[in-house]
């Protein structure tokens, strides 16, 4: 081969820079967990109906593509901002916000969902695989705090179930609201009477064992919701009937008991520790 037909180093990069672009291209490509399937601008505002989002809400999106989630909940009245990890997108929700007219309460970021803050979010909203719900799962109940919402499209997060399942034609909602935790042993003082209760939880669903003493006293009617917990209880021996309903801070419970004995009725303050 002659010398002149050598290619010169310049374009031997170039060529080279041709030939393995497509494969960062497709290195990019791999990133992205989900195909950009918008959810329809009808169930979007339906999602944002069924969590009730409105002024003093912050709405945090999940995948947020061209960003008509958040923008929807910027026309309620809330702040927020779209998660989303192609950057063609979130330019795409940046002139969307800015023709929408809501561009000074919402923002969006090139970022991975895996790696996001969650902690400032009142509701956070996803259409995203249930292997990825499930995935972002762990980091949605250790950062949120409880009362906080989560509302998906379409898809569950396994045994997790919504506290909340609406169907709109072909389209599923499910609201889930992140619970308080209340595993494990409480006790607290009434008069002179000392009560113990073993809290037993798997998400929102909880089990209650509650005694006075000696006495075993059956509970009925319980539920948590956030941070709020309410249950009734009777004890055999005299029976008396308690209401319970609090509210869970740690390892706090501050709430009131109505005292049912036969016609006396009462309601007297009511603080748990956690052991």
């Amino acid at each position: 081969m002659k010398t002149k037909d050598i290619p010169s180093p310049g374009i031997l990069l170039l060529l080279g820079l041709l030939l393995i672009l497509p494969f960062f291209s497709s290195l990019r490509a791999q990133k992205l967990d989900v195909a950009y399937v918008p959810t329809p601008y009808t169930i979007a505002e339906n999602m944002l109906d069924v969590a009730g989002v409105g002024p003093g809400d912050y709405v945090i999106d999940l995948g947020s593509g061209d960003g008509r989630i958040v923008i929807a909940a910027a026309k309620l009245g809330a702040f927020g901002h779209g998660v989303e990890l192609d950057p063609k997108r979130v330019r795409e929700a940046e002139l969307n916000a800015l023709k929408a007219g809501v561009s000074d309460k919402v923002m969006f970021l090139e970022e991975n969902i895996y790696e996001t803050d969650f902690s400032r979010a009142t509701v956070i909203t996803m259409y995203l695989f249930p292997t990825i719900n499930i995935k972002l799962r762990p980091s949605l109940l250790e950062t949120l705090e409880p009362g906080t919402k989560i509302v998906s499209h379409d898809f569950g997060m396994d045994d997790w179930k919504p506290d909340k399942h609406v169907r709109f034609g072909d389209h599923s909602v499910y609201l889930w609201m992140v619970p308080a935790r209340i595993s494990g042993y409480w006790m607290w003082r009434a008069g002179d009477e000392v009560f113990v209760m073993t809290a037993r939880q798997q998400f929102q669903e909880i089990d209650l064992y509650l005694k006075s003493g000696n006495i075993a006293l059956p509970v009925d009617n319980v539920h948590l919701k956030g941070k709020r917990i309410s249950f009734t209880a009777f004890n055999p021996v005299n029976n008396i009937r308690y209401l319970y309903s609090g509210a869970v801070e740690g390892n706090d419970i501050t709430g009131f008991v109505q005292v049912h004995e036969g016609r006396n009725k009462s309601v007297e303050p009511w603080n748990a520790v956690l052991e």
